[in-house]
């Protein structure tokens, strides 16, 4: 009998939301996340590959998880995706998974094969409808995981970025220590056909601690704290990755020529044309919404792509590409909300949070 009245407000869901969100803060919540595209690369030339076509670092040993950006030959950003490294096991040989946003597979797929060269050994398939993801996130996560499948889960052998593959219970899974909430968390990789017996193990083993579900609202409030982009929300062709706040995962001095290397590299001499920045927004009724217009001195001088209020921190939250020259904390930048001018102030320089301080727990 739950029905949200639609509006561009903030919902009925709102202290639905809230509740989730505290007791993932607090102990432990547990989230389908069906969507999102798996690839297994594989080969001896996969790591060289991929370092082409990433403008940074690509991890390359076993066990380990690491994120990386995409850029068009224009310099701009073209996708983002984590590298999970898994060692050969009785489940395949030495392979690379590559996964990054849903909306995204026919487009990084048809991106990574363009790039494909006939004297490498790379060979690239999609995992996505035999894969599914579950997430675990919260202080007591590890005491959840522990609790359902065998080995040592704790900070010192499973620290954050590993890869591990196990059985949940009885069922296959292949669990990632990262995290798109902020909290301490799991992503776990099992099939299709396992995700029922896997959804059961961790339920039962979350009783005594806390454990409930939470859904991609949820999520949403969670990574706009932190600070994590969403794919054609935040992550857009018409800025590069400096532009976009991303200066830690680029390595334009890294021997590989990546794409868009010398396209990267003229556009940091001209300088940013936008920068993104973290908005506190003052307003407490509605969102700002992508697409939304800061105004100064009746000209639009910034655009939002994601809002949502965060409930963690009890603010407003936007993320906004604004012109260079307001983008120093406490830069104050009126938004016109719908029709409404409300007040917004820019309390981080760089939406991307390097602390992990919650994640390291």
């Amino acid at each position: 009998d739950f029905h949200p009245t639609l509006s561009f407000d903030f919902d009925e869901a709102f202290d639905v939301v809230a509740a989730e969100v505290k007791n993932v803060a607090e102990n432990v919540g547990l989230c389908e996340v069906n969507g999102f595209n798996r690839f297994e690369i594989t080969g001896s030339d996969r790591h060289s590959f991929l370092d082409r076509m990433f403008c940074g670092v690509v991890t390359r040993r076993d066990g380990r998880v690491g994120l990386g950006y995409l850029l068009n030959h224009r310099g701009m950003v073209k996708g983002e995706a984590t590298v999970a490294n898994l060692p050969a096991s009785d489940r395949g040989p030495q392979r690379v998974w590559y996964g990054s946003a849903a909306a995204s597979e026919y487009h990084d797929m048809d991106w990574l094969k363009l790039h494909l060269r006939d004297d490498e050994d790379v060979q690239i398939r999609s995992l996505t409808n035999d894969q599914t993801i579950l997430v675990l996130a919260g202080p007591k996560a590890r005491d959840v995981l522990s609790a359902c499948a065998r080995g040592d889960w704790s900070k010192e052998a499973f620290p954050w970025l590993s890869l591990r593959e196990c059985f949940i219970g009885f069922a296959p899974a292949t669990v990632l220590g990262v995290s798109f909430s902020g909290e301490l968390a799991y992503e776990i990789h099992v099939p299709n056909n396992a995700l029922y017996a896997a959804y059961l193990a961790l339920r039962e083993a979350g009783k005594t601690h806390g454990l409930k579900l939470f859904g991609a609202r949820a999520v949403e409030s969670m990574r706009m704290e932190k600070g994590f982009m969403h794919w054609k929300a935040d992550l857009l062709t018409e800025f590069d990755p400096f532009e976009t706040a991303l200066d830690r995962f680029v390595k334009p001095e890294k021997p590989a020529d990546f794409i868009g290397k010398e396209a990267l590299r003229k556009r940091m001499e001209e300088g940013a044309r936008k920068k993104l920045v973290t908005l506190k927004v003052d307003a407490t009724h509605a969102p700002a919404h992508g697409g939304a217009s800061l105004m100064q001195d009746g000209k639009v001088v910034g655009t939002v792509t994601s809002g949502d209020w965060g409930h963690r921190v009890g603010m407003n939250l936007a993320y906004a590409f604004v012109d260079p020259a307001l983008a120093t904390p406490g830069t104050q930048i009126p938004l016109d909300l719908y029709g409404e001018i409300v007040g917004t102030e820019v309390i981080d320089p760089s939406p991307y949070d390097p602390s992990y301080a919650l994640m390291r727990r």
